[in-house]
């Protein structure tokens, strides 16, 4: 006996990577040994200061209970006065600010709150899967934009409204982008927010990876005007190297984050409260710490573009993100087949960029999450079958 599940689950599958790592982890039982460039999970630690509050404040009973939904204003706080400090953005710990458990987390809530069955929900092609899938899942019909190398990975706005944009409800962008590295501008994002307001679509900006190999911090919420029609999410799992630790936030107009809220309350119970004091903690880092962090993700980009170079990619300079994109060679028919042929052979795994959409179909993508001794043994790999 089955008891079948909802229809929703037809519309998604699992998720890629989830099924990599479990092939991953099937032949490293077999005994290979397998170098994982495909995850961004940041290696990392947080700052120590951000450990020791964990600790310290785990030690108090009193900090074990329930939660407010809205996140305790110690870290609300830390939000305002980082996006202050680093992005130029005032927003109103009080009512501006939503702490979630991650910023996948937010996804889900903000496709809760505002797609009804049928809306469209324009996604970015190539883009970050979930996207897609909380649109899905939720009864929303899925309307992808290409992004292309020839436009600077940027959406042809005047294109989409040329095409329609009728029953258009929300649009996903994610700058610095992931997968391809490409940031956007203040131009844009003006550009951006006017495209918002004409056509009355919610703007959302998934922007995780501003700290990392990026020397200009953008926040769309400062565009003139962005508080009407726009969101944004941020993250400590990139910028803080906190993944585990599943602490994010979503910012913007009062009445947009109570919307959310409605969600989010039917949801969970709060997030631990040492979770919040540390994460606090994280976000008053100095700039030097940053400084150093992107040091290393500096070394290890020049090893993973040496490795693109050597089984003929070609890549864009001046990516940001903990990733590093490149164009697989013309006599390849796709880019599984140069990704299936690196693992099977050279026990090394590189993202394919159909993952991502089928923009990304000629494209790989390495992570920048492994030392560069691991960056250099798998470059080593690599040549070794090429010199088969």
């Amino acid at each position: 006996m089955y008891i079948p599940a909802a229809d929703r689950t037809h519309s998604v599958t699992e998720y890629y990577f989830s099924q990599k790592l479990r092939e991953i982890e099937q032949m490293r039982k077999a005994g290979t040994d397998v170098i994982n460039l495909g995850i961004g999970s940041p290696d990392l630690a947080p700052s120590e200061k951000t450990i020791e509050a964990l600790m310290s404040s785990s030690i108090d009973p009193k900090n074990h209970g329930y939660q407010s939904y809205k996140g305790i204003p110690e870290l609300r706080a830390a939000f305002s006065k980082w996006y202050a400090r680093h992005f130029g953005v005032t927003l109103d710990p009080e009512g501006e600010i939503l702490p979630l458990m991650g910023s996948k987390e937010g996804i889900m809530h903000i496709t809760m709150a505002f797609v009804n069955p049928g809306d469209k929900v324009l996604i970015p092609d190539p883009g970050y899967p979930t996207y897609g899938s909380a649109t899905a899942l939720l009864g929303g019909n899925i309307k992808a934009y290409p992004l292309t190398e020839e436009n600077d990975w940027l959406p042809d706005l005047e294109l989409l409204e040329k095409k329609g944009l009728e029953g258009v409800k929300l649009m996903w962008v994610n700058y610095p982008h992931m997968p391809t590295g490409a940031k956007a501008s203040p131009e844009f994002f003006r550009k951006l927010v006017e495209f918002g307001m004409r056509n009355q679509i919610l703007i959302c900006n998934d922007n995780p990876y501003s700290f990392i190999l990026n020397e200009q911090k953008l926040s769309l919420l400062s565009a003139p005007g962005a508080r009407t029609v726009c969101l944004e999410l941020n993250s400590l799992s990139k910028s803080q190297n906190m993944a585990g630790w599943r602490i994010g936030m979503l910012a913007g107009q009062e009445d947009y984050i109570q919307a959310v809220l409605k969600v989010k309350s039917n949801m969970d119970s709060g997030m631990f409260r040492p979770l919040q004091l540390a994460a606090a903690e994280a976000l008053a880092a100095p700039a030097g710490w940053y400084d150093e962090i992107n040091r290393l993700y500096a070394e290890r980009q020049q090893v993973a573009r040496e490795i693109m170079e050597l089984i003929g990619c070609t890549v864009r300079p001046g990516q940001a993100g903990m990733f590093l994109w490149g164009r697989v060679p013309e006599t390849l028919s796709n880019a599984e087949e140069l990704s299936d042929r690196l693992l099977y052979r050279a026990g090394v795994f590189i993202t394919p960029g159909i993952v991502f959409g089928a923009n990304g179909c000629s494209h790989i993508r390495i992570s920048l999450c492994s030392t560069v001794e691991t960056l250099h043994e798998a470059k080593k790999r690599i040549q070794e079958l090429l010199n088969k």
